[in-house]
């Protein structure tokens, strides 16, 4: 796995393209860019064959320890893998240690052992055990065992920071010995996980240390939305991405948001988990991004004023409240279960290219939703993970043509500070 970088802005973002990942070699991914979310190998609401209406999608798909670890016996049992065992043969297979979507409850992480949550409850997991599903699995790229509790509830003594560090590092060189001791992962690509919440000194050495280990890129965990603010966030971040070497990939989990990930992006972040166009449709709202950048500003503001959520024109950079009260609706959605677009026949986004948008109108993904028809999942989910994935595709293009901050203005509605 080599990471090819065309631009670098020193102590910022990085521009590249991500070369032979995979057993394979033979697979690329550019960043900053996303891999695909799935739950045990499926993307939410969506089968193989509807997805792939989908095009380009990321070349490298998730897959979460936490859904799959219950079948352990099965899949050694099955000998030839979960790209194989799941029919994703076209793909390059990541395996992380948790579903950033599913709530883990802290305190069940020992020096020995961490724990995740599947359907059947807690599983407990020693090095052996995680690195017997790796074997199990046969993933191309792979997450190393981590304490990653730090970041949940209030926050960590220094005393539990450096423990979570320490053991995160010792789990890394177990992971690594048995990893050079199994066949079955031969080719594969551990990812050494960066710890220390939010201590600077802590998330420094436990970035210096882990850059010493024979890793193929980096995990930085703890920085999950809602864990800090962000520029507390973004500082470290900046910090920690100065001790890692140029020439590896860093991933951030937990950060969906599109101004979040800009933000981390422009501290040095290459790679996201792409869990958010999950969760909008599970707010049963659509993502719409203005991304063409090649109109007179000007004139782009009167034409996208036309066609916003009229919601959040007001407060178009605030959050806002669903009507339960139960989730935050970003900036970036318009929420179809709202009765003005019963009668609204455009597409969720004009130009949107995705099979929803082509074939069906807001009124009538308003209907599916009021009714509670599973169509309506579907749809929203190819509609917005084709929208972010072109919300990702525009950002490079952004940076490659110095457009970062016209970038921020138009898609994100950020003001820019004078």
């Amino acid at each position: 796995m080599k990471l090819e970088l065309s631009r670098v802005v020193q102590g910022g973002y990085r521009l590249g393209v991500l070369r032979e990942i995979g057993r394979a070699a033979t697979s690329s991914l550019e960043v900053p860019g996303c891999l695909l979310y799935t739950r045990c190998g499926t993307v939410p609401h969506l089968t193989q064959d509807t997805l792939h209406t989908l095009s380009p999608l990321p070349s490298v798909t998730q897959l979460t320890l936490s859904t799959v670890a219950e079948h352990q016996e099965v899949l050694e049992e099955y000998k030839d893998g979960f790209k194989k065992f799941a029919g994703l043969h076209d793909t390059v297979l990541y395996c992380s240690l948790h579903d950033p979507l599913t709530p883990r409850p802290a305190g069940h992480v020992t020096n020995k052992t961490v724990s995740v949550w599947g359907s059947g409850g807690r599983i407990e997991l020693t090095v052996g055990r995680f690195m017997a599903l790796q074997k199990a699995l046969r993933p191309d790229l792979y997450q190393s065992m981590a304490d990653g509790e730090t970041w949940q509830g209030d926050a960590a003594s220094r005393k539990r920071l450096r423990k979570s560090v320490d053991r995160t590092l010792a789990h890394l060189d177990e992971c690594l010995l048995i990893h050079q001791q199994t066949a079955e992962l031969q080719g594969a690509e551990v990812l050494g996980v960066v710890e220390g919440g939010d201590s600077l000194e802590e998330r420094l050495r436990s970035a210096r240390e882990t850059a010493k280990r024979p890793v193929g890129g980096f995990c930085l965990d703890g920085f999950q939305t809602g864990s800090m603010d962000g520029p507390l966030r973004t500082q470290l971040i900046s910090a920690v991405a100065g001790e890692l070497p140029e020439d590896k990939p860093r991933l951030l989990q937990g950060v969906g948001r599109p101004d979040e990930v800009v933000a981390c992006v422009e501290a040095g972040v290459d790679l996201f988990e792409s869990f958010f166009p999950f969760q909008v449709t599970e707010r049963g709202c659509a993502l719409t991004f203005d991304l063409d950048l090649s109109l007179d500003p000007e004139r782009a503001v009167l034409e996208l004023g036309e066609e916003l959520d009229e919601t959040l024109q007001p407060e178009r950079g605030r959050d806002a409240e669903l009507e339960d009260g139960a989730e935050t609706m970003t900036p970036f959605e318009m929420n179809l279960k709202d009765t003005k677009y019963r009668g609204d026949f455009r597409p969720l986004v004009e130009g949107c290219g995705c099979y929803c948008c082509t074939n069906h109108q807001r009124a009538y993904l308003h209907h599916l939703l009021v009714t509670k028809e599973l169509l309506a999942g579907v749809l929203l989910m190819l509609h917005n993970t084709a929208q972010y994935t072109a919300f990702f595709r525009a950002l490079r293009a952004a940076l490659a043509n110095d457009q970062l901050e016209l970038f921020k203005t138009r898609v994100l509605r950020i003001k820019r500070v004078v």
